[in-house]
């Protein structure tokens, strides 16, 4: 298990952030409480399945305690802004990359492909997901998570209304990619029944 300190290194974005609405030594200061209060969060969890704590150790418990830290001293509002604009900043540039992959048409359709297997591996039970994989269709993948870790913690911790800036993420990295459409009606974070996923490939000139 990496240490608080290490996870917090991570975390760049946010700090940086944090760094343009206070002044450094405040940032500072509270960016060492937030460390500490994940320290707690490592302890209370330490528990569960590697699987999980792959979520929860890099995305969920970080994130929660630097947004529940940063939200007493200027208020959840601004907090939740810190680490929005710090996913927005965090996604760009895997966006970027993906969007010079998708360039080649040939790039599509194994992204597609690929889809299966990661979503199996990364969201899939083990990882504290419950799913509804959709059978195989070719140049289409389609996949509803019924059950999420992030809704969970997030919630366990005091802070659901994080849950959102993940599911956004989604959009932010698969939403305008070439060539292909990335198709969601609604998420758990968001009040919906499941998240739903549905990545095909786009009929040229055609927008899904």
């Amino acid at each position: 298990m990496k240490t608080a300190e290490q996870i917090m290194k991570k975390k760049r974005e946010i700090k940086e952030e944090l760094d343009k609405v206070l002044p450094r030594d405040e940032s500072d200061a509270l960016w060492q409480e937030a460390t500490a209060r994940l320290v707690t969060y490592q302890m209370r969890y330490s528990s569960l399945p590697r699987g999980v704590r792959f979520h929860t150790d890099s995305r969920i418990l970080p994130c929660a305690a630097i947004y529940l830290t940063v939200s007493g001293a200027i208020g959840k509002e601004k907090a939740y802004k810190v680490i929005e604009d710090a996913a927005i900043r965090k996604c760009r540039p895997i966006e970027a990359k993906l969007q010079k992959l998708m360039r080649h048409p040939r790039m599509r359709s194994l992204f597609i492909r690929l889809w299966d297997p990661l979503t199996r591996k990364v969201f899939g039970r083990g990882n504290g997901f419950t799913n509804v994989f959709y059978p195989r269709r070719k140049d289409e993948y389609r996949m509803d998570i019924t059950a999420c870790p992030y809704v969970r913690y997030m919630a366990e911790l005091g802070c659901p209304e994080l849950t959102r800036i993940f599911c956004e993420n989604d959009e932010r990295t698969y939403g305008n990619l070439p060539g292909l459409a990335f198709v969601r009606t609604g998420t758990i974070g968001k009040g919906a029944a499941c998240c739903d996923f549905l990545l095909r490939r786009e009929e040229r000139g055609r927008r899904a």
